[in-house]
């Protein structure tokens, strides 16, 4: 390979700045609904590299005593262990619905 030829499929700078827009305004969406309890983010609609960034980010800004909720296609325990690793002991975790078709969870920062 030569000069500045690129493989096909991979992502120029271009694609990648769509996406950091994308999450970005994901991440506003969510942010301006914070203050009404039980903000839900539905997973099974947002790209799968998005999804735990989106989430992360959401939890980093609530205020204590605010929650909100992470709908999914199946239990989402493994971001449970990665709250775990993140947020020991500072975050809940209560399931509201759990399965088959559809899991609920609500994730708080405690008051």
């Amino acid at each position: 390979m030569m000069g500045n030829e690129r493989l096909p499929g991979l992502r120029s700078n271009k694609d990648r700045s769509g996406i950091r827009g994308d999450v970005r305004s994901m991440k506003q969406q969510i942010t301006d609904q914070l203050t009404a309890p039980g903000t839900t983010i539905d997973v099974r609609s947002i790209p799968r590299t998005m999804r735990h960034p989106l989430i992360f980010d959401t939890f980093d800004q609530l205020a204590p005593g605010q929650f909100f909720h992470v709908v999914s296609d199946h239990d989402p325990r493994p971001l449970r262990y990665l709250f775990d690793v993140r947020y020991f002991n500072i975050f809940t975790w209560d399931y509201v619905e759990t399965g088959p078709d559809i899991w609920r969870v609500r994730v708080g920062r405690p008051g």
